[in-house]
């Protein structure tokens, strides 16, 4: 089957801060591709420089479809979400294997900037 179970995002960072009368707004985006006949449980653990890790962001990825998880709408089982201005890492544990895309737009600046990249998997 194509796809692995851990992956590792180093670079994450959601802008607290907005460009006035903008209609993007600036988001990352975990990207899962479940190409399996079962459905997947996403397990997202946060880490920081300056901080312990913030644990509890689960969600599913249905078989045979994509789930593209919006970091700042994503909750915690204790109702928490992502800190905002602050540089952070990811892990993601996935229940079956799977594929992981992590992407971000930034809107902070004039021209909108949009990366993406796979997440890394030993």
């Amino acid at each position: 089957m194509a796809g692995k179970t851990e992956f590792f995002i180093p670079d994450c960072f959601y802008p607290n801060m907005q460009r006035a009368g903008d209609e993007y707004i600036s988001h990352e985006a975990i990207c899962i591709l479940n190409p399996s006949e079962t459905d997947v449980t996403v397990d997202i653990t946060l880490f920081f420089e300056d901080r312990e890790p913030m644990t509890g962001f689960i969600t599913r990825c249905p078989a045979f479809r994509t789930h593209h998880i919006r970091m700042d709408r994503l909750k915690s089982v204790s109702g928490k979400g992502v800190p905002q201005g602050v540089p952070y890492a990811a892990r993601v544990r996935l229940s079956s294997p799977a594929i992981c895309q992590y992407s971000r737009c930034d809107t902070t600046q004039p021209n909108l900037s949009f990366m993406s990249a796979i997440a890394y998997s030993d």
